[in-house]
Parts: C-alpha cells; structure tokens; sequence
C-alpha cells in the first residue's frame, strides 16, 4: 500500500513538472512574441521617420527652387550637386537635377536617339534595328519602318501584346520593345526621361554619357568640356556653353528631378525619388509627376552643413 502511494506521489510530481514546463514554454512564447511586437513598431516608427524626413528633403528642393535669386552662389543648382541638410535628428542628402540633363524618348531627334544607342556600345545593325522599333512603339501609326517593328513582328516574336503606337507614358515602358534586352535597358535608363518634352538637351548640366550621344561630338570634345564646366562651377561662375553641340543643344526645362536620401539616428535609411513639375508662381507652384520610393539607395552623409 505504500508502495503504491509513493507510486501515486511519483505521477503527481511528474504532472505537476509537466504542467510546471507546460506554462514556462507558454511564457516565454508570451514574452517572445511581445517582444517581437515591440521590435516591429519600433522598426516600423524609424521607417517611418525615415520616411518622412526625405519627404521633407524633397519639399526643402522644392522651396530652394523657388528662391528669388538662383544665380546666387549658396543658391541649389539643378545640377545634382548634393546638398546635406539635418531633419528631424536625420541626416538627409539632397540632388536636384533639371530633366534637361536627359534625353527625351518622346521627342528627341531619331539621330539623337541613335547617337545614344551607339554610345552605351551598340553595333550598327542593332542600333539601328532598336532605333526603329522605339519609333515604330512612339509613332501614331501602323506602319513598319524599315527595320522596326510593328503587330505582326510582336506576334511572330510570340508576345501577347503590340506596340503602344503612342508617346511612352513611362520610362519603363521601353522594356517592352521589340528587341530591348535588359541589360541595354539598364544603360538607357539613367539616361532618358519622359518628362522634359524637349528635342535636345542642356549641357550645362548634361552628364558625360549624354553629351557623348550629340551626334559629331568626340570623347575629347565632351571631356574638355566637362573640365571647364567642372572648373566654372568650383569658382562660382555660370557653366560655360558647348557651341558644337548645335541643334542638340537646349535649355532648362520646367520639370526636375529629385533625390533624397535620409538616414536616421538609427541607421535607417531611405530614399525618395521625385519628378517635379515647377510652374511659375502664383499658380500652383508645383505638380508632382512622378513620387517613389528607389530601389537602389545609396549612402547617406555622415555630416551636415
């Protein structure tokens, strides 16, 4: 009988462990799961703090923009020089750039278009061939080109769509002409726009690969030139001008690009990019047409002026 007490005090000392390690599992599910919680709003509020602060970077662009006197030496370019400014306990870097510094898909010149095509490295026969099928997609008909492409060169290549026979709503929209492979989209990219609705481009603040596409300039005409425009700016002169880009050549457009990139005291980072389109004041001082968040964010300023 006493044996099977003892027998009786073992199973109930056994249960009372069970039940003992039952409710510690719990516990520490508990506690983990809140704790996970936590880590998730505070990720959360960074983020959005993170946020936040590069809006306002793009809005401070906007602002700097508008100022009476741009020729001003502390005066923001749109030259996409960066300018570091502190939001909010964030660091925030700041680039304008005119959209005159891009080439316009929708109505550049076809030997503006192809010169482009042939700078990031592309033979002739398939220069040409992609020329044509980005004007055969931009143009209001249906004719083909004679090395374009229109309906029946989409179906015969097995694609479910046609060409928009239409200016490019968006720039990403060129990924899906005939012929556009992704890794000459990745070089067009940073080099056009959808937005500046001009036949040339501004050299004052065009980059090295864009002038190089200006049909007659050589490498060593852009280089000398990117030299003294380098030059100018350091000394705060206005950026000296490239006769021998002609017709290519023009102005600055009333839209910009913006970048802002703001990291906050916890090392979030996050990127907003803009387009904006500026109007003369008093009418409503800016439309925004584009407003994303970049997929490919780069390091933030460590300091601030």
């Amino acid at each position: 009988m006493i044996a099977g007490r003892f027998r009786q005090g073992g199973v109930a000392l056994i249960l009372v462990i069970w039940v003992a390690a039952i409710i510690a599992v719990v516990a520490a599910s508990f506690v983990i799961e809140r704790r996970t919680e936590t880590l998730v709003v505070i990720n959360s509020i960074a983020i959005a703090k993170a946020k936040s602060a590069a809006d306002a970077g793009v809005h401070r662009a906007i602002v700097e923009a508008y100022r009476n006197d741009p020729s001003a030496p502390e005066a923001w370019k749109r030259d996409g020089a960066p300018h570091d400014w502190a939001f909010d306990g964030a660091q925030v870097r700041i680039e304008m750039r005119d959209e005159s510094a891009k080439i316009d898909v929708n109505t550049a010149s076809d030997a503006l278009l192809r010169g482009l095509l042939l700078s990031i490295g592309l033979q002739d026969d398939e220069a040409s061939r992609l020329l044509d099928a980005i004007l055969d997609w931009r143009d209001a008909d249906s004719l083909k080109r004679p090395n374009g492409a229109e309906e029946p060169e989409y179906r015969a290549a097995g694609l479910s769509y046609r060409p928009g026979n239409a200016p490019f709503q968006a720039l990403e929209e060129l990924q899906l002409v005939l012929g556009m492979r992704p890794e000459i989209y990745r070089r067009l990219a940073p080099l056009l726009t959808v937005y500046s609705r001009l036949p040339g481009v501004n050299p004052t603040v065009a980059s090295r690969e864009v002038l190089l596409a200006i049909p007659g300039l050589t490498s060593d005409v852009v280089d000398d030139y990117i030299a003294r425009r380098t030059d100018a700016l350091a000394q705060g002169l206005p950026p000296p001008t490239l006769p021998q880009a002609g017709a290519y050549a023009s102005g600055m457009s009333p839209v910009m690009n913006v970048r802002s990139v703001a990291r906050g005291e916890d090392g979030i980072v996050f990127v907003r990019e803009a387009v904006a389109l500026l109007r003369p004041l008093p009418r409503k001082a800016v439309t925004f047409l584009a407003w994303r968040e970049s997929t490919a964010p780069q390091p933030a300023p460590e300091a601030t002026h």
